[in-house]
């Protein structure tokens, strides 16, 4: 059974400053994308998708594609923009990202976001899981709350409610600091210790697309379109709410580096490096 790693590259970075995604980080200039490809391929992935915008196209190819196709096949999806209303420069989200990979990905894939890194063992085990996936289930890896934030800034994450090895519930959380969350600017609440949380590696079989454009017909009805985002994790809550899918939660006991801040990115990089020079990154670049 092959399977295909979606890799979500077409974010804008607005709290980073920039292109996150086109910011080295390990010791010969690799980018996070680079170290997601490697461990995708070892885990047994047969492709690698990127959905990029196609402004980047050329940029991207030259600096990340070029590397990355040396051990993987690779291939490009445009995130459209034609569908935006006027006035609008940000694209849809991350739900509207994966549908435009409709006609680009025909077996179970897994999807991650560009600018993250999620050690090993999690494409392992997502792998497995696509390998065998049946009609109606799909799966997430979850990680610890406390080993996903960072000390520059506050965060959002899925926060999960997991029953019996299954996802129950999943809300977009903002303003996360530690422990805590504040969303309104004004009244802190407080996250259990156990907390676990989505940072969006999904698995999915290609019938998540006719949801996605069923849910995406819904969310064009939205009232703040202007801002609203389509979400993967709104729509697998919703799915999962409906009784229409279910959705197997893996585990992993991983950190996860991630650069939502500029700030981060010397953490990284630390991380990165000490990773390369442990000899688990050989022939990367």
């Amino acid at each position: 059974m092959e399977t295909t790693l979606v890799v979500m590259a077409a974010g804008m970075g607005s709290r980073f400053g920039g292109l996150k995604q086109m910011t080295p980080v390990g010791p010969n200039g690799e980018f996070l994308m680079d170290f997601s490809a490697y461990d995708a391929k070892e885990a047994g992935f047969s492709k690698v998708v990127f959905v990029i915008k196609k402004e980047m196209e050329e940029d991207f190819n030259k600096i990340v594609g070029e590397r990355v196709k040396k051990y993987i096949d690779i291939d490009y999806v445009f995130q459209t923009m034609d569908e935006l209303p006027e006035g609008r420069v940000k694209p849809f989200g991350t739900g509207h990202a994966i549908l435009c990979c409709r006609d680009k990905v025909n077996t179970p894939f897994a999807i991650i976001n560009a600018d993250d890194y999620y050690g090993k063992h999690a494409y392992v085990e997502i792998n497995e899981f696509l390998k065998n996936a049946k009609t109606g289930e799909f799966a997430m890896v979850a990680y610890d709350l406390d080993k996903t934030t960072t000390d520059n800034g506050t965060v959002t994450r899925g926060v999960c409610n997991v029953e019996n090895g299954y996802l129950k519930s999943i809300r977009e959380t903002r303003g996360i600091k530690g422990f805590e969350y504040c969303e309104d600017g004004e009244t802190t609440h407080q996250l259990p210790k156990d907390t676990i949380v989505s940072m969006n590696l999904w698995g999915f079989t290609p019938e998540i697309f006719e949801y996605l454009d069923r849910e995406f017909e819904n969310f064009k009805n939205t009232e703040d379109i202007m801002k609203a985002e389509y979400l993967v994790p709104d729509v697998v809550d919703t799915l999962v709410q409906n009784g229409e899918v279910t959705v197997k939660v893996l585990r992993s006991f991983d950190r996860w580096y991630g650069m939502t801040y500029r700030e981060d990115h010397a953490t990284v990089s630390d991380a990165m490096k000490t990773l390369c020079e442990s000899g688990s990154y050989e022939g990367i670049s």
